[in-house]
């Protein structure tokens, strides 16, 4: 089999890969980022400790990095089309799945399932985009960022859901979110099973490429530590801001403040995206993702949390891009699938050390303060890692 020709036109990309981008909005900005809205209230019903509930996204980053790790030879295997679609349908069974019992065990094998599903369409997806993206070198960038802003939606729409939802049937009522969650996903879906998507890109799976992991290993631990890091913020921000006092509104315009500023990335981050220079893209963008973090432990004021939701999210889904960016300009097009599998391999690692981790400390301490401390801490050391990734060579 020969790869896929770089120049292949497409009619229309930017829509084919808004579509691509529908699953990692449900695997990602539903599948995982929606547990934190529910959380405060699956923690006072069902009496857990906050390692208990940090432990449900370190299990479902486990489930993330067992996708990742497996996500090459479905590929090789289905093709990526396939791969996306079916994956995305396990992550909206694995939401129902979350809906149907407390029973520890079984919300845990959910989350499980939510992860692998997860990783395997983000993937294959960001392959898929990618390759549609470099049929316009020029939009490449642009392109490539639609992908990535796309799990915003899922943030803004269970955001201005879930919030509500559990206001309106009171203490208790986490079960009936998760069924409201699994309706938002089946509508998602439709658009992406009916879609053009089966296109030659497929082709370069079936290409076995060597990826050697000695030349990015400081570009590796980089985003090792940023997955470690941002899941801290991402899984405590609203129990944080409940604790503080803030009710369904707050909760529900900081989460949906950070799924809107993700749309703005595109267009906020294409010129550092550009910068064929190594890791010096991650790291920029990372620096910001940093001060994002650390800006709630500076107070519980409106104005704080707006900012630190703005800043953050603006740049949290650029970082993911910009290792794919990193992967495309120092690879071909052959290696692409291995190439970002072995990025959301370390990016996995670290989000499934991180919850239980930055739990205990919590439950150790007695304030979510300290588990924004950790985040923002290890945000910040993982930027200075990519920093230190030089561009790489033809050798690789």
């Amino acid at each position: 089999m020969h790869a896929p020709d770089r120049h292949t036109s497409y009619a229309h990309p930017a829509r084919l890969i808004l579509i691509l981008s529908l699953a990692p909005t449900i695997g990602l900005g539903i599948g995982r980022f929606a547990y934190a809205l529910v959380l405060p209230d699956m923690r006072d019903s069902l009496g857990w400790s906050y390692s208990a509930a940090g432990f449900m996204n370190t299990i479902n980053a486990a489930g993330y990095l067992a996708g990742a790790l497996v996500a090459s030879k479905l590929i090789k295997r289905f093709g990526l089309s396939a791969t996306v679609r079916w994956g995305t349908l396990v992550c909206v069974v694995s939401l129902a799945l979350c809906a149907l019992s407390g029973n520890f065990v079984i919300l845990s094998f959910a989350r499980l399932l939510v992860g692998i599903g997860a990783a395997a369409v983000f993937i294959a997806g960001a392959a898929l985009a990618a390759t549609i993206a470099q049929s316009r070198p020029e939009r490449a960038n642009f392109l490539l960022s639609l992908f990535y802003a796309g799990p915003g939606l899922g943030i803004l729409s269970s955001g201005l859901v879930a919030p509500f939802v559990l206001q309106a049937f009171g203490p208790g009522s986490w079960w009936i979110v998760w069924w409201a969650m699994t309706a938002l996903a089946t509508v998602m879906t439709i658009p992406l099973l009916l879609a053009p998507i089966d296109i030659q890109a497929d082709l370069a799976a079936d290409i076995p490429t060597p990826f050697a992991i000695r030349p990015v290993l400081i570009y590796l631990i980089g985003y090792f530590l940023f997955g470690a890091g941002y899941i801290a913020y991402m899984t405590f921000m609203i129990a944080y801001i409940r604790d503080a006092g803030g009710g369904a509104p707050a909760q529900s315009a900081f989460w949906c403040l950070i799924g809107l500023s993700a749309f703005a990335t595109p267009w906020v981050w294409r010129r550092v995206l550009a910068l064929d220079r190594g890791g010096i893209s991650t790291a920029i963008i990372l620096s910001v993702n940093t001060i994002g973090a650390a800006l709630p432990l500076l107070g519980h004021s409106a104005a704080w949390l707006t900012a630190s939701a703005l800043v953050f999210g603006i740049s949290f889904f650029a970082i993911v891009g910009s290792t794919t960016a990193f992967v495309r300009f120092n690879y071909p097009p052959s290696a692409w699938p291995k190439g970002i599998a072995a990025m959301t391999i370390a990016f996995g690692i670290g989000q499934t050390l991180g919850p239980t981790a930055v739990g205990a400390v919590t439950d150790a301490f007695g304030s979510l303060s300290y588990a924004l401390n950790v985040s923002a801490a290890l945000l910040a050391i993982g930027a200075v890692a990519a920093a230190f990734q030089k561009r790489l060579g033809p050798s690789a």
